[in-house]
């Protein structure tokens, strides 16, 4: 089981998320994840919020082994090709450290209120499509040609190819039977999703089913789940869970305790799941 903690990235001055990033290494996780807004998910009125590739980016030069990732990247917010460029620097800068993740996004009011064009639910899903495919071609260094849905290419080529081969790994967030598992089972190395290990059994299943259609070994796809460190033994249990479950990442919400919760999770908890 591999265990990445979530700095919780919004109504924090910065030199307290690159603390907590730093404690995230100092401890043994194996990733660091923000979160891809410009304004906070909790709380009233205006709050520190830093972009998220740029937030990688700088972590990426203030820690040395800990991978790095977003909960995950929403695709309205860049170009898909401009996406691949930032990954691809973020790569580089990290020596290899980047999670590249992907989702349709869904907040609205953000797109709303700093004029961010926030399409329809098919229309975010196909660019999310699109983005998929480009930045996988564009990795190969080559030049491509592409229709797509939503966008498409014209002789395009990103260079440097990514120091991660064939491209840093791919996360999917979420669990919709429609558009998100086919997509899952085609393009990620990992699929995250918010519930419990029952809630998710499902999708779970189904893309096992879609990935074996499709050619690929269901193996090939890590499985992540997310929880909680508010309660150290609850923390213990549920990770036995999900580990029982077929599961083998887990992103860790940062503790309201601070940072000695996290602390004595990495001491009593960790170790028994490596």
């Amino acid at each position: 089981m591999r265990f990445g903690l979530d700095v919780a990235q919004q109504r924090l001055p910065w030199d307290e998320l690159v603390r907590r990033a730093q404690l995230a290494e100092e401890l043994g996780f194996d990733g660091v994840w923000g979160f891809d807004h410009f304004q906070p998910m909790f709380g009233e009125g205006v709050g520190e919020t830093f972009e998220g590739m740029t937030f990688l980016a700088a972590l990426a030069s203030v820690t040395t082994r800990v991978r790095l990732g977003l909960l995950v990247a929403g695709m309205t917010y860049r170009h898909p090709s401009v996406y691949a460029a930032q990954a691809l620097t973020i790569d580089h800068a990290s020596h290899g450290r980047l999670e590249m993740s992907f989702g349709a996004a869904w907040y609205d009011k953000e797109h709303t209120e700093l004029g961010i064009p926030f399409p329809p639910t098919g229309e975010r899903f196909d660019l999310l499509e699109d983005a998929l495919e480009i930045t996988t071609r564009l990795f190969t260094g080559e030049v491509v040609d592409y229709e797509g849905k939503r966008v498409s290419l014209r002789q395009a080529q990103l260079q440097p190819p990514p120091v991660q081969r064939p491209h840093p790994p791919i996360w999917i967030g979420g669990s919709g039977p429609k558009r998100t598992l086919p997509l899952v089972a085609k393009y990620a190395d990992v699929w995250h999703s918010f519930g419990t290990p029952n809630s998710m059994r499902d999708a779970y299943e189904r893309i096992d089913q879609l990935a074996e259609q499709g050619g690929r070994d269901p193996k090939s796809i890590l499985r992540a789940g997310s929880i909680s460190l508010d309660d150290i033994e609850t923390s213990k249990k549920h990770a036995g869970k999900w580990r029982d479950a077929g599961y083998g990442y887990l992103v860790c919400g940062w503790p309201g305790a601070g940072a000695s919760q996290v602390e004595a999770f990495a001491r009593e908890v960790m170790p028994d799941f490596v």
